[in-house]
């Protein structure tokens, strides 16, 4: 299976001058093959092949005044930009026909310079990391990386990241094997897990407390926001005040990151199955917002769905419909709290007199609808 890897880069200042024009021309060659179809479609005429546009916009632009700085960098990038045009056109297309999962997803649109820029080098590039453990970029040269571990194979490529708040990244995508931990045959290694505000997530014998990094980090975004918002366009102190504002987002997200990453490990570790209930994060985002969007359910899921996947372990997602927390796990009654309203009610009793935990009768009643799910070859959602 594929995986990423991304490390921390330190580019000098003129690394940093020639990672900007890389950052640059990639837009630019981007923009105009857009431009060239967005006007052929307008005029009826054939849509340019991969081939043709690459000729145009790199192979001659190159030989024009106007775009002659475009050989300042390597042609790598400038082709990577190409082909994720294409790809994105191609993501449309399958869209429009449904045969693409998931959301509706436009046609692509011109690129600005944002905070966010990205380039990617291939094999073709000739990348290489140095036997001093330095990143070695055509055109750009031996750059600073802060390892933090060794990359299991040869990376296929390699994605420089400039983000928001300044920093560089250096994302590899590696080939690595599957790597099965050994089976749990101890009872009770399989776990529900339920997602929740109050607690994060709670599994089979404990509750993952929410950590809430937005919310904790609130009052000092404000500020540096309310300081941002007073500052003159254009001014120095308001490009300042806008790098503050971006690095307490990225602090928010590096820890949040972090912490997924950390809970995902240690619950593949200790189960042998894991049965996550599908939520519908956008509609009740509407409904929740900011302490919703602060649990980052989604990237949880996936990360989870991954690592199960790579350390061979059973993962099941149980339908969004499916009552696990208005259905009483002793008797079988649907008539558990209903609706918003009942969020509040933490614990309830039912008619055949059993006392529920909200949040645990939900995870046990997961855990089942999960094992009849595998018992039965069904389909997961």
């Amino acid at each position: 299976m594929k995986l990423r890897y991304q490390f921390r880069l330190y580019p000098s200042a003129p690394q940093r001058i020639e990672l900007a024009k890389a950052f640059g021309c990639a837009r630019v060659v981007w923009n105009d093959a857009l431009r060239i179809r967005q006007d052929a479609y307008a005029q009826g005429n054939p849509l340019p092949s991969a081939v043709a546009l690459a000729k145009r916009v790199i192979t001659e632009a190159k030989k024009t005044k106007e775009r002659a700085w475009l050989g300042e960098v390597s042609a790598v990038i400038l082709q990577s930009s190409l082909r994720d045009l294409q790809t994105a056109y191609s993501n449309f297309f399958a869209s429009k026909k449904g045969t693409r999962k998931g959301p509706k997803i436009g046609p692509p649109r011109f690129k600005r310079k944002t905070s966010r820029q990205a380039v990617r080098f291939t094999k073709a590039a000739r990348f290489s990391v140095t036997e001093g453990g330095r990143l070695r970029l055509p055109k750009i040269g031996d750059v600073e990386v802060r390892w933090s571990r060794e990359l299991p194979s040869a990376p296929s490529t390699v994605t420089v990241i400039k983000d928001a708040a300044g920093r560089y990244f250096a994302s590899f995508v590696v080939e690595a094997e599957d790597k099965p931990l050994p089976e749990l045959d101890r009872e009770g290694t399989d776990t529900g897990i339920d997602l929740g505000l109050s607690s994060y997530a709670v599994l089979r014998g404990r509750k993952v407390t929410s950590p809430k990094f937005f919310r904790r980090q609130e009052k000092k975004l404000k500020r540096a926001q309310r300081k941002l918002s007073r500052c003159q366009e254009g001014s120095n102190n308001r490009r300042k005040a806008k790098l503050a504002v971006a690095k307490i987002h990225a602090r928010i997200a590096d820890q949040r990151r972090d912490f997924i990453e950390q809970e995902t490990t240690k619950i593949t570790r200790e189960s042998q199955a894991v049965y996550l209930e599908d939520l519908a994060v956008r509609g009740m985002a509407k409904s929740f917002g900011k302490s919703l969007h602060d649990q980052s359910w989604g990237r949880f899921a996936r990360t989870l769905e991954a690592k199960c996947a790579r350390y061979g372990r059973t993962f099941v997602k149980v339908d969004r419909w499916f009552p696990s927390t208005q259905l009483c796990s002793a008797c079988g009654a649907l008539i558990g709290p209903k609706g918003k309203a009942g969020l509040r009610i933490r614990a309830w009793t039912c008619e055949c007199g059993t006392i529920h935990d909200r949040d645990q009768n939900a995870e046990y009643n997961l855990r089942l609808e999960g094992r009849s799910i595998v018992a039965e070859g069904r389909p997961d959602t």
